[in-house]
Protein backbone atom coordinates (compact mmCIF):
# COMPACT_ATOMS: atom_id res chain seq x y z
CA UNK A 1 0.00 0.00 0.00
CA UNK A 2 2.80 2.81 0.88
CA UNK A 3 4.31 1.67 -2.51
CA UNK A 4 1.09 2.70 -4.27
CA UNK A 5 0.94 5.57 -2.61
CA UNK A 6 4.23 6.81 -3.41
CA UNK A 7 3.92 6.29 -7.15
CA UNK A 8 -0.10 8.41 -6.88
CA UNK A 9 1.85 11.34 -5.32
CA UNK A 10 4.97 11.21 -7.84
CA UNK A 11 2.70 11.21 -10.62
CA UNK A 12 0.34 13.48 -8.66
CA UNK A 13 3.52 16.18 -8.86
CA UNK A 14 4.46 15.07 -12.62
CA UNK A 15 0.79 16.38 -13.92
CA UNK A 16 1.02 19.61 -12.27
CA UNK A 17 4.50 20.09 -13.53
CA UNK A 18 2.99 19.84 -16.76
CA UNK A 19 0.01 21.59 -16.54
CA UNK A 20 2.40 24.65 -16.03
CA UNK A 21 4.29 24.09 -19.03
CA UNK A 22 3.16 26.81 -21.87
CA UNK A 23 3.01 23.89 -24.49
CA UNK A 24 0.25 21.87 -22.06
CA UNK A 25 -2.73 23.99 -22.79
CA UNK A 26 -4.43 21.82 -25.85
CA UNK A 27 -3.69 19.11 -23.02
CA UNK A 28 -4.98 20.45 -19.91
CA UNK A 29 -8.69 19.69 -19.52
CA UNK A 30 -6.95 16.25 -19.61
CA UNK A 31 -4.31 16.92 -17.23
CA UNK A 32 -6.12 18.91 -14.55
CA UNK A 33 -9.14 15.86 -14.80
CA UNK A 34 -6.39 13.27 -14.61
CA UNK A 35 -4.61 15.35 -11.36
CA UNK A 36 -7.81 15.74 -9.94
CA UNK A 37 -8.52 11.67 -10.24
CA UNK A 38 -4.98 11.02 -8.97
CA UNK A 39 -5.50 13.51 -5.62
CA UNK A 40 -8.47 11.95 -5.25
CA UNK A 41 -6.42 8.13 -4.99
CA UNK A 42 -4.16 9.54 -2.63
CA UNK A 43 -6.53 11.00 -0.87
CA UNK A 44 -8.08 7.27 -0.47
CA UNK A 45 -5.24 5.75 0.30
CA UNK A 46 -3.87 7.87 3.38
CA UNK A 47 -7.74 7.65 4.69
CA UNK A 48 -7.25 3.73 4.04
CA UNK A 49 -3.61 3.77 5.36
CA UNK A 50 -4.77 5.30 8.73
CA UNK A 51 -7.79 3.06 9.24
CA UNK A 52 -7.54 -0.20 7.62
CA UNK A 53 -10.55 -2.62 7.11
CA UNK A 54 -9.16 -5.01 5.47
CA UNK A 55 -5.75 -5.90 6.84
CA UNK A 56 -6.86 -7.07 11.12
CA UNK A 57 -3.73 -9.77 11.04
CA UNK A 58 -1.49 -7.00 13.72
CA UNK A 59 -4.66 -6.49 15.47
CA UNK A 60 -5.79 -9.81 15.92
CA UNK A 61 -1.97 -11.06 16.18
CA UNK A 62 -2.03 -8.44 19.91
CA UNK A 63 -5.14 -9.79 20.93
CA UNK A 64 -4.49 -13.24 20.79
CA UNK A 65 -0.60 -12.97 22.11
CA UNK A 66 -1.07 -15.31 25.31
CA UNK A 67 -1.18 -13.53 28.88
CA UNK A 68 1.23 -15.27 31.33
CA UNK A 69 -1.22 -16.49 34.25
CA UNK A 70 -0.37 -15.75 37.96
CA UNK A 71 1.68 -18.42 39.71
CA UNK A 72 -0.39 -19.16 42.76
CA UNK A 73 1.54 -21.36 45.19
CA UNK A 74 -0.27 -24.34 46.48
CA UNK A 75 -0.66 -25.38 49.68
CA UNK A 76 0.92 -28.95 48.71
CA UNK A 77 3.80 -27.65 47.05
CA UNK A 78 4.62 -24.99 50.04
CA UNK A 79 4.81 -28.22 52.42
CA UNK A 80 6.80 -30.31 49.79
CA UNK A 81 9.37 -27.38 49.84
CA UNK A 82 9.17 -26.73 53.92
CA UNK A 83 10.47 -30.69 53.81
CA UNK A 84 12.87 -30.35 51.52
CA UNK A 85 14.38 -27.07 53.52
CA UNK A 86 14.45 -29.72 56.27
CA UNK A 87 16.83 -32.05 54.14
CA UNK A 88 19.32 -29.30 53.51
CA UNK A 89 18.95 -27.64 57.86
CA UNK A 90 19.67 -31.10 58.97
CA UNK A 91 21.38 -33.15 56.18
CA UNK A 92 22.93 -29.77 53.61
CA UNK A 93 21.32 -32.16 50.81
CA UNK A 94 20.17 -29.32 48.58
CA UNK A 95 24.04 -28.35 48.75
CA UNK A 96 25.29 -31.67 48.24
CA UNK A 97 23.16 -32.32 45.20
CA UNK A 98 23.49 -29.29 43.72
CA UNK A 99 27.14 -28.80 43.80
CA UNK A 100 29.82 -30.34 41.53
CA UNK A 101 31.20 -33.24 42.84
CA UNK A 102 33.55 -33.46 40.04
CA UNK A 103 35.92 -31.10 41.89
CA UNK A 104 36.65 -32.98 44.87
CA UNK A 105 38.16 -36.46 45.63
CA UNK A 106 36.32 -39.87 46.90
CA UNK A 107 37.62 -39.15 50.39
CA UNK A 108 36.20 -35.76 50.63
CA UNK A 109 32.98 -36.93 48.53
CA UNK A 110 32.51 -40.07 51.10
CA UNK A 111 33.20 -37.40 54.14
CA UNK A 112 30.44 -35.34 52.92
CA UNK A 113 28.23 -37.94 52.24
CA UNK A 114 28.19 -39.24 55.85
CA UNK A 115 26.71 -35.37 56.77
CA UNK A 116 24.22 -36.00 54.47
CA UNK A 117 22.99 -39.46 54.77
CA UNK A 118 23.15 -39.33 58.93
CA UNK A 119 20.86 -35.88 58.55
CA UNK A 120 18.20 -36.73 56.10
CA UNK A 121 17.85 -40.02 57.98
CA UNK A 122 17.11 -38.30 61.23
CA UNK A 123 14.46 -36.30 58.93
CA UNK A 124 13.07 -39.09 57.45
CA UNK A 125 12.91 -41.33 60.60
CA UNK A 126 11.15 -38.19 62.39
CA UNK A 127 8.40 -37.63 59.95
CA UNK A 128 7.74 -41.33 57.99
CA UNK A 129 7.50 -44.52 59.56
CA UNK A 130 9.68 -46.15 56.75
CA UNK A 131 10.04 -50.44 56.91
CA UNK A 132 10.85 -53.01 53.55
CA UNK A 133 7.94 -54.11 50.87
CA UNK A 134 8.86 -57.08 51.86
CA UNK A 135 10.80 -58.57 54.71
CA UNK A 136 13.03 -61.11 53.49
CA UNK A 137 16.64 -60.82 52.07
CA UNK A 138 17.60 -59.66 48.71
CA UNK A 139 18.88 -62.79 47.07
CA UNK A 140 15.68 -64.93 48.94
CA UNK A 141 13.28 -66.48 46.70
CA UNK A 142 9.59 -65.16 47.11
CA UNK A 143 5.68 -65.56 45.96
CA UNK A 144 4.13 -62.98 44.57
CA UNK A 145 0.11 -62.94 45.37
CA UNK A 146 -2.37 -62.48 42.70
CA UNK A 147 -4.25 -59.94 44.38
CA UNK A 148 -0.83 -58.09 45.38
CA UNK A 149 -0.69 -54.27 45.38
CA UNK A 150 0.49 -53.26 41.86
CA UNK A 151 2.49 -50.38 43.11
CA UNK A 152 4.78 -52.64 45.54
CA UNK A 153 6.00 -54.46 42.62
CA UNK A 154 8.25 -54.15 39.70
CA UNK A 155 8.24 -57.46 37.75
CA UNK A 156 11.64 -57.91 35.61
CA UNK A 157 12.68 -60.95 33.78
CA UNK A 158 10.58 -63.52 31.98
CA UNK A 159 6.75 -62.62 32.83
CA UNK A 160 4.43 -65.11 31.37
CA UNK A 161 1.47 -66.01 32.83
CA UNK A 162 -0.91 -65.34 35.48
CA UNK A 163 0.04 -64.56 39.07
CA UNK A 164 0.85 -65.77 41.90
CA UNK A 165 4.87 -65.70 40.31
CA UNK A 166 7.47 -66.81 41.92
CA UNK A 167 11.05 -64.80 42.09
CA UNK A 168 13.98 -63.76 43.13
CA UNK A 169 14.22 -60.73 45.38
CA UNK A 170 16.34 -58.59 43.93
CA UNK A 171 15.19 -55.35 46.30
CA UNK A 172 12.99 -55.35 48.90
CA UNK A 173 11.35 -51.82 48.15
CA UNK A 174 10.34 -49.51 50.71
CA UNK A 175 7.01 -48.39 51.96
CA UNK A 176 5.73 -46.37 54.54
CA UNK A 177 2.18 -46.46 56.69
CA UNK A 178 2.88 -42.72 58.72
CA UNK A 179 3.47 -39.62 57.31
CA UNK A 180 3.60 -36.82 59.85
CA UNK A 181 5.09 -33.59 58.27
CA UNK A 182 4.34 -30.53 59.74
CA UNK A 183 1.41 -27.64 58.27
CA UNK A 184 2.83 -24.72 57.22
CA UNK A 185 0.89 -21.33 57.19
CA UNK A 186 2.13 -19.71 53.99
CA UNK A 187 3.01 -16.15 54.43
CA UNK A 188 1.89 -15.33 50.62
CA UNK A 189 0.43 -17.00 47.94
CA UNK A 190 2.38 -15.97 45.56
CA UNK A 191 5.83 -17.18 45.83
CA UNK A 192 7.09 -20.50 47.54
CA UNK A 193 8.79 -20.86 50.55
CA UNK A 194 12.73 -20.11 50.60
CA UNK A 195 14.41 -23.54 50.54
CA UNK A 196 17.21 -22.15 52.91
CA UNK A 197 17.63 -18.34 53.22
CA UNK A 198 21.26 -17.08 52.38
CA UNK A 199 23.61 -15.91 55.24
CA UNK A 200 25.00 -12.84 55.33
CA UNK A 201 27.65 -11.52 57.75
CA UNK A 202 27.39 -8.02 58.97
CA UNK A 203 30.81 -5.90 59.71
Amino acid sequence: MRVVLIIGVLLLIAANALMLLPTAGAFQPYLSGGALALGAIVLLGILTARNPKGDTRHVAAETARPVPAATHATQAEAEIVSFLAMLQERGRLVDFLMDDVNAYDDAQVGAAARVVHAGCKAVLQEHFRICPVRPESEGSTVQIAADHPADEYRLVGRISGQAPFSGVLVHHGWKTDMVKLPRILQSSTDRLPTIAPAEVELK
